[in-house]
C-alpha cells in the first residue's frame, strides 16, 4: 500500500470520528495524530495527511454545497457518514489540491478505491457518479494524464483475478403462524441480505452465523444452501476481484434486530422485519431477489406456511 493511499484511509478514519460524534473543528488533529500512531505502522505520509485534513475541514461548508449541487436526490445528512466524507476527501483533492502533485483522475480513483474497501456495496458507483459529474463540469482537465494506469487496472483478465468468499443469509422467523424476514437497508434506498467475508479455514456455515449475529443482532439456525452471486470489485492492494457471496436460508426466534453502530456498517442504515405479505413491495436488487424468491419457495415446499 503506498504511503499516501494509507494516509487517506487515515483521514477517513479521522473524519469519520469527527463527523459522527459532531467533533468541534479544533479536536481533528489530535484525532489524526491518533489514529496516525495507533494505524499508519510507520508508513504514513503524516504532513499530507495534515495538509488533506485541513482542507477538507476549512472548505467543508463549499465542499458540502458542491455534492449537494451534483446530487441534488441526496440531502447531505442522508448520504452515509463513510460515503460523505469519502466525497470531500475525493473533492478536497480534485478541487484545491496541485494538480502537478495531485492529477483530478488519481483524486477521482483514490476515492473510488476507498469506497469499494470502507463504504457499502454500491458505494463506489456512488461516488464515481458524484465526482465524475463534477469532473465533467470542471471541463475534464487533464483527461488523458492517467489513461494508461486506469486502462491496466481495467485489463486484469476475468480468470486471473483473485476470488475472495463471502457469506450471507435469507433470515426468516415464525410469529403468529406467520412468516417474517429480517432485511438490511443501504443508504442507497435497497432492501438486501446480510452478508459479510468469511475468515481464514471458516466454515461457510460458521461463517454466516457469525455474520448476521454481527450485523442484525440475532441468533441463527443455517438450514437450506441457497445460491451463490458474484461481483466485481477493487482492492488497492490486491487489484480487480471477484467477490462471490455463497447465501444460506437460516431461521432465528422473532426478537428485535440490531444493526451494527458506526462505521461497520458498511453503509447500512435499517434493519427491519417483514411479512412474507409485505416482500413484493420492496426494492431489491436485481441479483438479490431471485434469492429471497427461492427462500420463500423452499419454505413453501416445507409447508411452513399455514
Amino acid at each position: 500500500m503506498s504511503n499516501r493511499h494509507l494516509s487517506r484511509t487515515i483521514v477517513l478514519q479521522s473524519l469519520f470520528e469527527w463527523d459522527f460524534s459532531s467533533k468541534d473543528n479544533s479536536e481533528v488533529d489530535s484525532i489524526l495524530e491518533y489514529n496516525t500512531r495507533e494505524f499508519s505502522t510507520g508508513m504514513c505520509d503524516f504532513e499530507f495527511s495534515q495538509k488533506l485534513i485541513k482542507i477538507v475541514v476549512e472548505k467543508k461548508p463549499v465542499i458540502d454545497d458542491i455534492i449537494q449541487k451534483a446530487a441534488p436526490q441526496w440531502p447531505i445528512e442522508k448520504i452515509s457518514v463513510v460515503d460523505r466524507n469519502i466525497l470531500r476527501i475525493g473533492l478536497a483533492e480534485l478541487l484545491f489540491a496541485d494538480r502537478k502533485e495531485i492529477p483530478p483522475k488519481v483524486a477521482i480513483n483514490e476515492a473510488i478505491e476507498l469506497a469499494k474497501n470502507f463504504g457499502g456495496e454500491n458505494s463506489g458507483r456512488f461516488i464515481s457518479g458524484v465526482l465524475g459529474t463534477i469532473y465533467k463540469e470542471m471541463g475534464e482537465p487533464d483527461k488523458d494524464q492517467f489513461g494508461k494506469k486506469k486502462k491496466k487496472i481495467e485489463d486484469i483478465p476475468y480468470d486471473q483475478m483473485l476470488v475472495e468468499k463471502k457469506c450471507g443469509a435469507v433470515v426468516y422467523s415464525i410469529k403468529n403462524d406467520e412468516i417474517h424476514f429480517a432485511l438490511v437497508h443501504d443508504i442507497f434506498g435497497h432492501w438486501t441480505l446480510s452478508k459479510g467475508s468469511g475468515l481464514e479455514g471458516e466454515d461457510p456455515e460458521k461463517c454466516t452465523a457469525r455474520v448476521v449475529k454481527k450485523e442484525m443482532g440475532v441468533d441463527i439456525s443455517v438450514e437450506d444452501k441457497l445460491g451463490d452471486n458474484e461481483y466485481i470489485a477493487y482492492d488497492p492492494e490486491k487489484g480487480k476481484t471477484r467477490r462471490q457471496v455463497l447465501y444460506y436460508l437460516a431461521k432465528t426466534e422473532y426478537a428485535p434486530l440490531v444493526l451494527e453502530d458506526g462505521e461497520d456498517a458498511g453503509g447500512l442504515d435499517q434493519v427491519k422485519w417483514f411479512k412474507m405479505s409485505e416482500i413484493p413491495d420492496l426494492n431489491f436488487y436485481d441479483d438479490i431477489l431471485p434469492i429471497v424468491t427461492k427462500a420463500i419457495e423452499i419454505l413453501k415446499n416445507k409447508k411452513t406456511i399455514a
